[in-house]
């Protein structure tokens, strides 16, 4: 019950952006959501139980909306964040993976050493698509560590991004779909 009213009270905060960031997406923006401090106190909490029987030792949060829930998560698991950036934005030795997403191409990195060898990270953004990026990242920590899970706030699910991710981990949450 509790994450029914939880679901609900994030899709009434989401505000759609018709043909962002090109024509014929649908965007769904989190910025409402940011806002309320209650429920970004809440969606820590269900994120955190979500994954409260899985070995985590560190959480990686993809550039940039992954941040935002990905650093307070990493904060309640009190564990280590590493950040997975666009290329070029990162100092230091970088691993780098590209991928295609809905609307064009990307690479993003880590930096190499942030990476513990043999650790169970999970992968945290606020939206799964296509599951292009997450599956990228995952790429990123399968270098030098186990993917503990993948986490989100959204799914589109008709973009079956999930089926992709699924190839790596089948622990796969989020709080609500579409």
């Amino acid at each position: 019950m509790r994450k029914k009213k939880l679901e609900e009270r994030i899709k009434a905060s989401i505000r759609e952006v018709k043909d962002f960031p090109k024509p014929g997406i649908l965007f769904k923006d989190i910025t409402p959501v940011l806002l309320d401090h209650t429920l970004l106190f809440d969606i820590t909490e269900e994120i955190g139980n979500q994954f409260k029987d899985v070995k985590i030792d560190a959480v990686a949060g993809i550039e940039s909306r992954g941040y935002l829930f990905g650093v307070l998560l990493a904060q309640k698991l009190k564990v280590p964040f590493i950040m997975i950036r666009k290329e070029g934005k990162l100092p230091g030795k970088t691993i780098k993976e590209s991928y295609d997403l809905e609307y064009g191409s990307a690479t993003i990195e880590v930096q190499e050493e942030v990476i513990v060898e043999g650790s169970h990270v999970l992968i945290h953004d606020d939206l799964l698509a296509t599951g292009g990026t997450a599956m990228a990242a995952a790429n990123l920590i399968k270098q030098k560590a186990f993917v503990a899970g993948f986490s989100f706030i959204i799914d589109l699910s008709f973009l079956k991004g999930r089926k992709k991710l699924e190839k790596v981990q089948q622990k796969i949450q989020s709080i609500i779909t579409y």
